[in-house]
C-alpha cells in the first residue's frame, strides 16, 4: 500500500461540489481524523470541525440536526466531543459522496481510501489517500486529465508488519489504539469514556478493554525490553 499528500486550492474543490456553498461563512476548517468506512456511494468519518465564533450545545445541535444534515448533505452525524477552548467539534459523520469522489472510487476499484492528514481551510486542502500503487496511479492520471490543479506534496510506502515499530501488535490493535488516541482516550483528563469509545468501534466495552490492554502490554513489554529499569537506590534486586 501507498500513500499520496496533494494539495488544492479550496476553491477548486467546492466548484466540483466536494465542499458544501459558503461553508466557510459558519467554519474555519474541518479534519479528516479517520476513515471508518468507504462503501459505493457513501462513507462513515471521524471528523474534527473547528467553528467561527463559539460552539452550540449538543441540546442545539440536536434540535437543529435536520436543518444540519439537508445543508451539509449528511445521512446521519453524531457529536463525539465539544472542545470549546479550541472550538471544535469532534464529529462522527455518515455523509453521501458527491459525484467527483466517487468517480475516483470507482476507478480505484474501490481500492482506495482518504486518510489522515486530510484538512480543508478556506484556501487550501491537504489530501491524503491511500491505495495500492496501481490505483493510485489511475487516480492521478484522472485528476490531471480534469485539468483540476494540484501540488504532490509526498508519497510513502504504509509500514509492514516486519517494522519494528508495530511487529507484535495486530491490524485491528494499531487500528484501535490510533483511534483511542485520536478520540482522547489516553488523555488527561480522559476525554471519551470506554463505552463510548466501544460504539465507534463495534465491540463491546469488555472486548475493547481487554484489546486495549493486550495491546498494551504488548508496547509496555517492548519499551522494558530495549530500556530496563534501574533498581532505586539502596534497593538490593534480590528477592
Amino acid at each position: 500500500m501507498q500513500t499520496v499528500m496533494l494539495e488544492f486550492a479550496t476553491a477548486d474543490l467546492a466548484a466540483m461540489g466536494v465542499i458544501p456553498p459558503r461553508f466557510f461563512d459558519r467554519y474555519e476548517e474541518v479534519e479528516l481524523l479517520e476513515t471508518l468506512r468507504l462503501e459505493r456511494g457513501w462513507r462513515l468519518q471521524l471528523l474534527r470541525l473547528r467553528r467561527r465564533g463559539g460552539l452550540r450545545s449538543a441540546a442545539e445541535l440536536e434540535r437543529e440536526s435536520r436543518r444540519i444534515r439537508r445543508l451539509y448533505g449528511l445521512t446521519d452525524f453524531e457529536l463525539v466531543e465539544r472542545r470549546p477552548r479550541t472550538r471544535d467539534y469532534i464529529l462522527l459523520v455518515r455523509q453521501k459522496n458527491p459525484a467527483s469522489l466517487q468517480a475516483l472510487i470507482d476507478l480505484a476499484g474501490g481500492e482506495i481510501s482518504p486518510t489522515a492528514p486530510f484538512r480543508v481551510g478556506e484556501r487550501t486542502t491537504v489530501a491524503t489517500f491511500r491505495a495500492e500503487e496501481r490505483a493510485l496511479g489511475k487516480v492521478l492520471s484522472r485528476l490531471r486529465r480534469m485539468e483540476l490543479p494540484f501540488r504532490v506534496l509526498r508519497t510513502s510506502s504504509r509500514p509492514t508488519l516486519a517494522d519494528p515499530a508495530s511487529a507484535d501488535l495486530t491490524g485491528r490493535q494499531r487500528e484501535t489504539l490510533a483511534r483511542a488516541w485520536t478520540l482522547g482516550y489516553y488523555a488527561l483528563p480522559r476525554r471519551i469514556t470506554l463505552t463510548r469509545l466501544s460504539r465507534l468501534t463495534g465491540q463491546s466495552p469488555p472486548a475493547l478493554g481487554k484489546m486495549l490492554r493486550r495491546a498494551e502490554r504488548l508496547l509496555v513489554a517492548r519499551y522494558l525490553a530495549a530500556e530496563p529499569i534501574a533498581a532505586p537506590p539502596g534497593t538490593g534486586t534480590e528477592e
